[in-house]
C-alpha cells in the first residue's frame, strides 16, 4: 500500500472523543488534514447530499436520510497512519474501532495487503447443442473475445487494466436439465467500481459467444462474488497489551481464539462473528461511496467457500505466545467515478484516507474489517459485549418510557443495576427519583457532594472568599475486594481500566498514588464509580469522584478515616488535576455543606500546603437555582493558569478585579442568609461581568446567561472553572421554564434547590 502526503499528519488525536464537533474539525484542519474548503463544508453542513443531487441519482426522491460520520483514529497500517471516516448508526462502533487501533499500534500496527481489482462479468449462453465442443471453441477464441470487450474501454487498457482473460464452465438447469456455458470475463477495473463498466463488455461480447456457441446467450452481468479481488490484514498482540478488565493477557487471548474456534465450526456463531466484522467494513464502505450491499454478498459467499459458512477471521497464538489475527476476504471497491464524486461528503472522507488507490483502499477496509472484530471479541471474552448492549437496551426502554432528560442517566443506571429492564421498572425509577429518593438503595455505596461556586470563583485562589452550595449525591462509589489487582470501572464514561504506578497522572496514577499513601496499592480491588453529574462541567465532578472513591475504601477496609484526612487525601488528588486549586470543591464534596470559603495564607510553612477557613452558612431560605450545562468541557488545570499568568504580568490590575468580586461576594453573604433574592439575582450578574472581564466565558455560556435572563431568572452567572462547563441562575418561580428554555435551545440542565 503506498504512502500518502496525509500520513505523515498522523491519525492518534489525544482527546478527540472529548471535544466538540466544531473543535474536531479544526483539529483536523491544524494537522493539515482537511482543507479549508473542507472545513467550511463540514462546519455549515455543506457537505451533506443535496435534494437536486439526490433526485437525480435515484427514482422517486422525496428527501435526504441521515446518517452519523465519525472518524476511526489510531490506524496505523504497513507502517502509514489513517484517519478512517465512517459512517454508521449503532454506538459503540467507531469508539471500539478506535481502541482496537491503538492497541494494535502499540506492537507496530496491522499489516495489509490486496490482488489486483479483478471483476468478473457472466455470460450465460444457453440452447447448447454439445457443451463441451462450445466450451472449447469459446476458450480457443479467447484473445477475439478480450479484444473486442477491451475495444469498448480503450481507457480503461491505458491505465494497465481491462480484460484480461477468460473462464468457461458448464453447468446443467435444476429445472430441466438443459446446458448452460457461462463465460467469465476477468477485468481488470482498475480504480474504479467497474460494474458499469463490465456490465458493458458482457453486453458487448454476447453476439460473439452466440456465433461462437451456436447457442441463445440470456443474462450478461457482472458478478458480486469478488473472489479474484481480495484483501488481507494482519495483526500480533502481545499478551501483555490484552490485560484489563480483571483478566490477565493470556485469559484474553484465549477467550478470543475459543470464540473463533467457535465461529469456524458453527454456522449460528459464524453469522454474528462476521456480522461484527462488516459492522467495520459496511461504515467505511458506506462512507467512501462504495456498494456495501455487493461487499456484503461477497463476503458471505466467501464465507461459505467451502460449503459451511464460516468465520472471516482466524485468531491464534504464535509460537511466542502473542495473539495473532487475519483476515481474508473479498473486497472490489472503488475510488474514482461519477457515483463517488456525486456526493460531497464521500469527496471529504477520501481526502482524509489521503485519497488512497482502490487496492490500498481494500486493504484499508480489510484493517478495519479485522480490528472490528477483535473489538467486539475481546470484549466478549471479558464482560463487555453484555454490559454494553444491556446499557443500550436499557437507554432504549428509558426512551419508551418518556424519562425526562434530567432523569435520563440516572435512570439508565437504575435499570442495569435493577437487572429489571423493563418500561414499567423504568417509569417507577423516574418517579421515584423526581421525589429526590434514592433508588434503588445500595447500602455499600458511599457518595460525595458536588458544587456550585454562587460567587467567588477564581478571585478564592487569591485569598479572596467565595460561597459554594452542595449538590447531594453527585457521585457514587463502592470497592468489592478480590480480583487480579486494581480495577477502575466508571460505566456511563465508559472507563474500565487497571490502576498501576505507571499510569501517569491521569485518573488512574493519581488513585494509585492516594492508595499507596493508605499502604493498599499491592490489595486487589475493584473500585465502581456511578457519577451523577457531567464531568468537566464546572460542578465539582473530579472531587467528588475523589471523595467517593475515598469512602468506598475506607468503608471496605474499615480504615476509620476522619473527614479531615479524606479532605485532605481529595485535595491532594485536586493539586494532581488541576494544579492549584482552590481546596473549595474537595472541601464541599468532603461536608456536604454550603460553606463561606477563604483562604487566610498563601502557603502553610509546615505542609507546604495553602491554608483556609471555612465557615459553615445558614440559608435563609432553599436557594432555587436551575444549571445550564454547554456539552463542552472545562479543563479547571487550564483556565486557572490562564488567570494566573495574566496576574503574574499585572497582578495590580488584576487584585482590583478579584478585590470587586470579593466585595460582591460578601454582599452576596448577607443576601443568601436573609434570603433576598432580587438582591442576590443582581450580584449574580455583576460577577459573571467581571468574570467574563477575566476572559473566562464563552458563546454557549453566554448564550445560556442571556437565555436564563430571558426567561425569568433574577440572575445568571458562568459558575467554576469557566472555559466551558456550566452557568447557574438564580429562578424563585421559574425553574421549570429556565430548565426548558435551555434545553429547546439544545443544552442539558439540573434544577438544583439548595439547602
Amino acid at each position: 500500500m503506498a504512502s500518502t502526503e496525509f500520513a505523515t499528519s498522523g491519525s492518534r488525536i489525544p482527546s478527540f472523543f472529548r471535544m466538540t464537533v466544531l473543535e474536531r474539525i479544526t483539529a483536523l484542519r491544524e494537522r493539515g488534514i482537511l482543507s479549508a474548503e473542507d472545513v467550511r463544508s463540514l462546519a455549515t453542513s455543506d457537505h451533506t447530499l443535496r435534494l437536486p443531487i439526490a433526485d437525480k441519482m435515484i427514482e422517486n426522491v422525496v428527501g435526504v436520510f441521515g446518517l452519523p460520520m465519525g472518524l476511526g483514529l489510531n490506524f496505523l497500517v504497513n507502517g502509514n497512519d489513517y484517519i478512517v471516516p465512517l459512517v454508521v448508526e449503532e454506538p459503540s462502533i467507531v469508539a471500539g474501532l478506535s481502541g482496537a487501533a491503538r492497541m494494535a499500534r502499540l506492537s507496530g500496527g496491522f499489516s495489509a495487503s490486496s490482488t489486483d481489482p479483478i471483476l468478473i462479468g457472466q455470460v450465460q449462453a444457453v440452447n447448447i447443442g454439445d457443451p463441451e465442443l462450445a466450451r472449447a471453441q469459446l476458450l480457443d477464441q479467447r484473445e477475439e473475445i478480450l479484444a473486442l470487450a477491451n475495444s469498448l474501454h480503450p481507457k480503461m487498457v491505458a491505465r494497465g487494466g481491462g480484460a484480461l482473460d477468460i473462464e468457461v464452465f458448464h453447468h446443467r438447469a435444476p429445472t430441466d436439465g438443459r446446458n448452460m456455458i457461462v463465460l467469465h470475463l476477468l477485468v481488470d477495473t482498475r480504480d474504479a467500481m467497474g460494474a458499469n463498466l463490465v456490465n458493458t463488455m458482457c453486453e458487448g461480447v454476447a453476439s460473439l459467444v452466440e456465433t461462437i456457441t451456436g447457442g441463445k446467450v440470456f443474462l450478461r452481468i457482472l458478478s458480486n462474488l469478488t473472489d479474484r479481488a481480495i484483501a488481507k490484514a494482519r495483526v500480533s498482540i502481545p499478551c501483555k497489551n490484552l490485560e484489563g478488565k480483571g483478566f490477565t493477557g493470556e485469559e484474553v487471548r484465549d477467550g478470543i481464539i475459543l470464540a473463533t474456534d467457535l465461529a469456524i465450526v458453527d454456522p449460528y456463531r459464524a453469522t454474528t462473528h462476521n456480522k461484527g466484522v462488516m459492522n467495520g467494513v459496511d461504515a467505511i464502505a458506506i462512507a467512501t461511496g462504495n456498494d456495501w450491499r455487493a461487499i456484503e454478498a461477497a463476503a458471505h459467499a466467501y464465507a461459505s467457500r467451502d460449503g459451511q459458512y464460516r468465520s472471516l477471521t482466524r485468531w491464534y497464538a504464535d509460537e511466542s505466545g502473542d495473539l495473532v489475527g487475519e483476515i481474508e476476504i473479498p473486497l472490489k471497491v472503488g475510488t474514482v467515478g461519477g457515483s463517488l464524486e456525486t456526493n460531497p461528503s464521500v469527496r471529504i472522507n477520501h481526502r482524509l484516507l489521503g485519497s488512497p488507490s482502490a487496492t490500498e483502499l481494500a486493504g484499508i477496509m480489510a484493517t478495519v474489517g479485522l480490528a472490528q472484530n477483535f473489538a467486539a471479541l475481546r470484549a466478549l471474552s471479558t464482560d463487555g459485549i453484555q454490559q454494553g448492549h444491556m446499557t443500550l437496551h436499557a437507554r432504549s426502554v428509558a426512551s419508551t418510557a418518556n424519562v425526562a432528560e434530567d432523569l435520563f442517566d440516572s435512570v439508565v443506571e437504575a435499570l442495569i443495576e435493577s437487572g429489571d429492564i423493563k418500561v414499567w421498572k423504568a417509569q417507577e425509577i423516574a418517579r421515584n427519583l423526581a421525589r429526590n429518593s434514592v433508588v434503588p438503595e445500595h447500602g455499600e455505596r458511599s457518595s460525595a457532594c458536588g458544587k456550585i461556586i454562587l460567587l467567588g470563583e477564581h478571585a478564592v485562589v487569591y485569598g479572596r472568599p467565595a460561597i459554594a452550595l452542595p449538590i447531594p449525591l453527585a457521585v457514587e462509589a463502592l470497592v468489592r475486594k478480590g480480583g487480579n489487582g486494581i480495577d477502575l470501572v466508571i460505566p456511563r464514561w465508559g472507563l474500565e481500566q487497571k490502576v498501576k504506578s505507571t499510569a501517569g497522572q491521569g485518573l488512574s496514577g493519581i488513585l494509585f498514588h492516594i492508595l499507596e499513601q493508605l499502604s493498599l496499592d499491592t490489595e486487589s480491588m475493584t473500585i465502581e464509580v456511578i457519577p451523577h453529574v457531567p464531568r468537566a462541567m464546572g460542578l465539582g465532578g473530579s472531587s467528588a469522584l475523589a471523595v467517593a472513591i475515598i469512602r468506598a475504601v475506607d468503608h471496605a477496609f474499615e480504615l476509620n478515616l476522619s473527614s479531615e484526612k479524606i479532605n485532605r487525601l481529595a485535595y491532594e488528588c485536586e493539586k494532581a488535576a488541576h494544579g492549584t486549586p482552590s481546596g473549595i470543591d474537595n472541601t464541599i464534596a468532603t461536608y456536604g455543606t454550603p460553606l463561606l470559603y477563604q483562604r487566610i495564607s498563601t502557603q502553610d510553612d509546615s505542609s507546604g500546603e495553602a491554608k483556609a477557613r471555612f465557615d459553615s452558612l445558614q440559608l435563609g431560605e432553599p436557594v432555587p437555582l436551575v444549571v445550564g450545562i454547554t456539552g463542552r468541557e472545562s479543563l479547571t488545570a487550564n483556565t486557572v493558569a490562564r488567570v494566573r499568568h495574566a496576574w503574574e504580568t499585572h497582578q495590580t490590575r488584576y487584585d482590583g478585579i478579584f478585590d470587586q468580586i470579593a466585595a460582591l461576594t460578601t454582599a452576596a453573604v448577607d443576601a443568601v442568609r436573609d434570603g433576598h433574592f432580587r438582591e442576590l439575582g443582581e450580584l449574580m450578574n455583576l460577577c459573571h461581568g467581571y468574570l467574563n472581564a477575566l476572559q473566562l466565558s464563552t458563546p454557549e455560556l453566554e448564550e445560556l446567561v442571556h437565555i436564563a435572563r430571558a426567561n425569568g431568572a433574577l440572575g445568571a452567572k458562568l459558575t467554576g472553572g469557566g472555559g466551558g462547563g456550566s452557568i447557574i441562575a438564580l429562578c424563585p418561580d421559574t425553574q421549570d421554564e429556565v430548565a426548558a428554555a435551555m434545553e429547546a435551545a439544545g443544552y442539558k440542565t439540573l434544577i438544583v434547590t439548595a439547602s
